[in-house]
């Protein structure tokens, strides 16, 4: 173990460290965070284990991808806001390029035969990677009866009930506080969870380092960040509102998206039903495509959240949102509205509160909402996981045949993660193969 404690970095190295991770990220939240962990704790040693862990249980009480908030934290810890924003952006700029490409190479050729045979194989494997997520998350969230009791009350209220996502989020955070009075041994995360207890030699911002002076939390300096945030939003919303001529796809999509940004807590997986819901019924995309959206997801780098990129790229397509005559700009249009929506609140979130969070170790009335929310998480990606279950095993709806052949991609794909531990990339490519073999007979 390396007992000198390395240098702080300048805001250029970590701007280069950010931008190479934007390129690297894939695996989902949870290799995006190993990937962060081995890098910045492990090796480079700019953050200690403890203070990572830290940021990393409090950026899961907030909504929004948490992956993509840890990298704003630690930015933030870093370098103040400028680093935060740095951070944050780089994290997801290049899967942003990339989503839109691969959007407008699905929406220009994706009714070729070839190109539906590699999407069959994949969807089917998606399916396996949300039911393993479901597994991994509920592994560790789902520690008593009364957690198992949420997450299966979130489902049955979901699937069967047709609850709004919301409601089911709201209801878990109210059982969650008021499990914090009544039942707290039930509600309580165990310590810093994740934290592996090795030491890794003195780090930059170690668990003794004193607070930085912008790490401290100051009410004149949160209601400017928060007035910026609020001017930002009303600019873009008042170009697109009041520039809607006859078409309101746009400014539709702002409010959508600040919607979807506001309840996405658990992360993509949980908010990914809520879009497909409301984009189908609003007309923006089919059930279809938007199985073959989270694909897409799962193939890039970034968060998986940017999947709205997608819904936002192929939303304004089908609804011409430019016109007619420029539909592929309108669609790079909806898919740059989408990002900006969607992502705007994370930023917020961190550097508003950050500072405050830092201040609420171990406060059990703000962590007992979070089990209870991380419980009913796991009932709201299962009950993602058998709505796209039911498109993809029944591509013509329940009446028609069942596709047996999709069935066998995505248990032997379940099989390789769970079993023997393969990486998601790999199984997407797998899945990929296989559906292109469908070409040969």
């Amino acid at each position: 173990m390396n007992s000198t404690r390395p240098p702080m970095p300048s805001f250029r190295e970590t701007v280069k460290y950010w931008l190479k991770l934007g390129f690297i990220s894939f695996g989902g939240p949870a290799g995006q965070i190993s990937m962060m962990h081995q890098e910045l704790v492990e090796r480079r040693r700019w953050i200690s284990e403890h203070r990572f862990m830290h940021a990393m249980n409090y950026t899961m009480v907030l909504p929004g991808p948490e992956a993509q908030q840890l990298a704003t934290y630690i930015g933030w810890l870093m370098h103040g806001t400028k680093g935060g924003i740095a951070a944050g952006v780089l994290f997801v700029l290049p899967s942003l390029f990339i989503i839109i490409g691969l959007s407008w190479i699905y929406m220009s050729f994706g009714d070729i035969n070839s190109v539906k045979a590699v999407l069959l194989g994949v969807k089917a494997a998606v399916i396996a990677i949300i039911i393993f997520a479901v597994y991994r998350i509920g592994s560790k969230a789902l520690g008593n009866s009364v957690t198992w009791a949420i997450a299966g009350l979130a489902f049955c209220t979901l699937f069967f009930l047709k609850v709004p996502f919301p409601f089911v989020i709201v209801g878990a955070g109210i059982i969650g506080f008021l499990g914090s009075k009544f039942a707290p041994q039930r509600f309580t995360s165990k310590g810093h969870h994740g934290e592996s207890g090795k030491k890794y030699g003195p780090a930059v911002i170690d668990d003794d380092t004193p607070l930085a002076a912008h790490t401290l939390f100051s009410w004149p300096r949160a209601i400017m960040i928060g007035m910026i945030g609020l001017f930002l939003w009303l600019s873009v919303m008042s170009i697109l509102y009041f520039n809607k001529g006859d078409n309101a796809t746009l400014s539709d999509m702002g409010f959508f998206f600040t919607n979807v940004a506001l309840w996405s807590f658990g992360g993509a997986y949980a908010v990914l039903d809520f879009a497909r819901e409301y984009g189908v019924d609003l007309g923006w995309l089919t059930k279809a495509q938007m199985v073959d959206g989270i694909a897409l997801g799962e193939t890039t780098p970034g968060p998986l959240i940017m999947v709205m990129t997608y819904v936002g790229f192929v939303g304004a397509w089908t609804k011409a949102a430019l016109g007619p005559n420029l539909i592929t700009l309108g669609a790079i249009a909806g898919g740059l509205v989408a990002t900006f929506f969607t992502f705007l609140p994370s930023f917020l979130f961190i550097l508003i509160g950050a500072p405050k969070i830092e201040a609420t170790r171990h406060n059990i009335k703000l962590t007992a909402p979070l089990v209870a929310i991380t419980a009913a998480v796991v009932g709201v990606i299962f009950n993602l996981a058998m709505n796209l279950s039911k498109d993809v095993f029944w591509p013509k709806h329940m009446a028609g045949a069942f596709d047996w052949y999709s069935l066998v991609i995505c248990l032997v794909t379940f099989l390789l993660l769970y079993r023997f531990k393969v990486g998601i990339i790999p199984v997407i490519g797998l899945g990929s193969l296989a559906g292109a073999a469908t070409m040969l007979f």
